[in-house]
C-alpha cells in the first residue's frame, strides 16, 4: 500500500493522538475572503523541510497543516497562499498527522510517538502504546483515530462543549481484516452519520469498511470492481466520497448510498502538479491537497507545496 521510504518514515511515527485548541491558533479573520474567489492561487508553497500530512479547514478561508518532521502547524491564507507557522511543535518524535477542525475551532491532531494530546500549551496525554495512530474524524460526541498496525479504534470522548474526556480503544471485528503491514488509514463519517467509514488497505486489495461505532464490527462496503490499495485521507461531501489514492496521484471519487453500505466510482481526479498527495480538504468549491513527497528522501532543503483542484 505504501512505499517502503513510506512505510519505515511513517513507522517511526505514530502511536499517539493530539488535540490542538482553538481560539489561539485559530484567531485569524475572514478578511481574505474579500479577494476574488477566482484569483486566489491554485498551488502555493509550504516551509522548506515541512514534511507535509495532514490538512484541515474551518469556516474561514485557512488551512492547517501538520508537519511529520517536528508536529509545527501552519496556517495558510487560501486568498493568498501566504502562511506562517502558529503552533511550534515538540521536535522529532512529535509529528502532526490527520487533523480536524471542530465548530469551535479545536483542531484534533493524530500523531507522534511520545503519544501526547495537546493544546497550544501541553493539556492533556493520552499514551496508546506503540503503535501507529493514523487520522481522525468528529462526530457529535467523540473524535475517532484510527490505527494502522492494530484492528481497532480509538474514540476520544467529547462533553457537549467540544471538550476532550477519556480515550477509548474499540477492537474491529466483523469482515475487518488486519495486515502485517499498513493497514488502517483514513477515516470517515457515513452520509447518515449513523456509522464510520474506514480505509482499509490490505482487505480485497484495499476496500472501504463501514464500521459500527458502538461496537467495532466491520463490514466491507460494496465499491463495485473499485479498489483503493492506496487510500489515504477521506473527504465526505454530502454523498460524494474522495479517497485521496496517494502513490497513485490520484482522488477517486465516489456516491455514496446514505448507509454508506454501497459506493459507485463516478470519478478519478489525477493533476501532473500531485507528488504523492496524502489528504484533501474542501473550502467552496475547491479542493486543497498538500503534496507529502514521499518518493523522496526528506531533508531540510526539500521543497513542499499545495495543490487546488476543483471539486467533481
Amino acid at each position: 500500500m505504501v512505499s517502503a521510504e513510506r512505510s519505515f518514515a511513517r513507522r517511526r511515527l505514530l502511536t499517539a493522538t493530539a488535540a490542538l485548541s482553538g481560539a489561539a491558533l485559530l484567531g485569524g479573520t475572514a478578511h481574505a475572503a474579500e479577494t476574488p474567489r477566482k484569483a486566489w492561487p491554485t498551488q502555493f508553497p509550504l516551509p522548506n523541510g515541512f514534511r507535509p500530512e495532514g490538512i484541515a479547514t474551518g469556516t474561514a478561508p485557512f488551512a492547517y497543516f501538520g508537519s511529520l518532521a517536528n508536529g509545527d502547524i501552519y496556517r495558510a491564507n487560501l486568498a493568498t497562499g501566504r502562511g506562517s507557522v502558529i503552533s511550534k511543535g515538540l521536535g522529532a518524535g512529535h509529528p502532526s498527522i490527520g487533523l480536524k477542525i471542530d465548530r469551535r475551532g479545536r483542531i484534533f491532531i493524530a500523531g507522534g510517538d511520545s503519544g501526547e494530546i495537546r493544546t497550544g500549551r501541553i493539556e492533556k496525554v493520552y499514551a496508546t502504546g506503540g503503535t501507529f495512530v493514523n487520522d481522525v474524524i468528529l462526530t457529535p460526541d467523540a473524535a475517532w483515530f484510527t490505527d494502522s498496525f492494530k484492528a481497532q479504534l480509538y474514540r476520544l470522548a467529547l462533553d457537549r462543549h467540544g471538550a476532550p474526556g477519556d480515550v477509548r480503544t474499540v477492537p474491529l471485528s466483523g469482515d475487518w481484516q488486519q495486515g502485517a503491514d499498513f493497514t488502517a488509514n483514513g477515516i470517515e463519517r457515513t452520509p447518515d452519520g449513523s456509522a464510520l467509514l474506514v480505509v482499509n488497505a490490505f482487505a480485497e486489495g484495499g476496500t472501504l469498511m463501514r464500521v459500527d461505532p458502538r461496537t467495532g464490527t466491520a463490514a466491507a462496503a460494496d465499491l463495485g470492481t473499485a479498489r483503493i490499495p492506496n487510500g489515504d485521507g477521506l473527504l465526505l461531501l454530502g454523498r460524494t466520497l474522495y479517497v485521496v489514492q496517494q502513490a497513485q496521484n490520484a482522488v477517486d471519487v465516489f456516491r455514496l448510498n446514505a448507509a454508506g453500505t454501497k459506493g459507485t466510482a463516478i470519478a478519478r481526479i489525477t493533476d501532473p502538479r500531485f507528488r504523492i498527495p496524502t489528504t484533501v480538504a474542501a473550502y467552496g468549491d475547491r479542493l486543497y491537497l498538500p503534496n507529502a513527497r514521499f518518493d523522496v528522501e526528506p531533508t531540510p532543503d526539500t521543497e513542499y507545496d499545495v495543490v487546488v483542484v476543483d471539486q467533481v
